[in-house]
């Protein structure tokens, strides 16, 4: 997955930001995590606000099931 395609997979889950879509904002930093590293991740959290609106944290390593 590019970067690109995670922003935008990730704006659409901070738009109805439920519970489900925590956990699908999780998978997609997963696989971004897998094929970009801890770097791009973090800064996908910061750009996205993602620690406010689903209190995901820089730092956190995100596995897939």
């Amino acid at each position: 997955m590019t970067l690109d395609k995670a922003r935008e997979l990730l704006a659409v889950q901070v738009q109805m930001g439920s519970g489900y879509n925590r956990n699908a904002a999780r998978l997609i930093l997963a696989e971004v995590q897998r094929e970009h590293g801890q770097a791009a991740v973090d800064r996908l959290i910061g750009e996205l606000r993602l620690e406010e609106v689903f209190g995901l944290r820089p730092g956190t390593v995100f596995k897939q099931p």
